[in-house]
C-alpha cells in the first residue's frame, strides 16, 4: 500500500476509536502485531502478538478505565509504511480519576495490516491515574469490552 492508503486506513480506524469502537482497529492488526510502550511504568513493555495485545494490554485497560474508552486523533503524518498519529484521550478510571492523556503513536503497516505500534504518552499521568497494571486474572474478569465483541470475534476467527 502507498503512504496515502496507509494514512487513510489509520484515519478510518481513528474515526471509530473516537466513538469508542475499537473493532476496525483490532480487525486491522496482523496476527504478529506488537505494541510497545516505552518508559518505566508498570505498563511499559512490548506486547508481542495480537492475542497478547488483546488479552494483556486491552483487558487491563478495560479493567481500569470506565467505558467507553475513546481516543481522538488530530494529526496524521505518513511516510512509506509508517503513519504517525497524534491523539488525545478523554477518559476516566473506574475510580473516577480523569485520564486525559496525549499520545503520539507510530504505526508500521504492511499489506494493509498493522504490524507494530510504539505509543508515546505522558508516563507520569499513567503512573498517577492508572498505577500498577491489574493482574491478568482480574483484568479478564472485569470491565466492558473496548469494542463489543472484538475479542470473541478474534478468538472465533482464530479457531476457524
Amino acid at each position: 500500500m502507498t503512504a496515502r492508503q496507509n494514512k487513510e486506513l489509520m484515519e478510518r480506524i481513528f474515526i471509530e476509536l473516537a466513538k469508542g469502537n475499537s473493532l476496525p482497529f483490532v480487525e486491522s492488526m496482523a496476527d504478529e502485531f506488537s505494541w510497545t510502550i516505552p518508559g518505566t511504568t508498570k505498563w511499559s513493555k512490548t506486547y508481542r502478538g495480537k492475542q497478547a495485545v488483546l488479552t494483556e494490554l486491552f483487558a487491563a485497560l478495560r479493567a481500569t478505565l470506565a467505558p467507553p474508552i475513546a481516543v481522538e486523533a488530530f494529526r496524521f503524518i505518513a511516510d512509506d509504511d509508517y503513519v504517525a498519529v497524534e491523539a488525545r484521550g478523554r477518559n476516566a478510571t473506574k475510580a473516577g480519576l480523569p485520564y486525559n492523556n496525549t499520545y503520539c503513536y507510530v504505526f508500521r503497516l504492511a499489506g494493509g495490516k498493522l504490524q507494530e505500534v510504539t505509543e508515546y504518552m505522558d508516563t507520569q499521568l499513567v503512573n498517577a491515574a492508572l498505577g500498577d497494571q491489574p493482574s491478568l486474572s482480574s483484568a479478564a474478569e472485569g470491565g466492558q469490552s473496548i469494542s463489543s465483541g472484538e475479542e470473541s470475534r478474534s478468538r472465533a476467527s482464530a479457531q476457524d
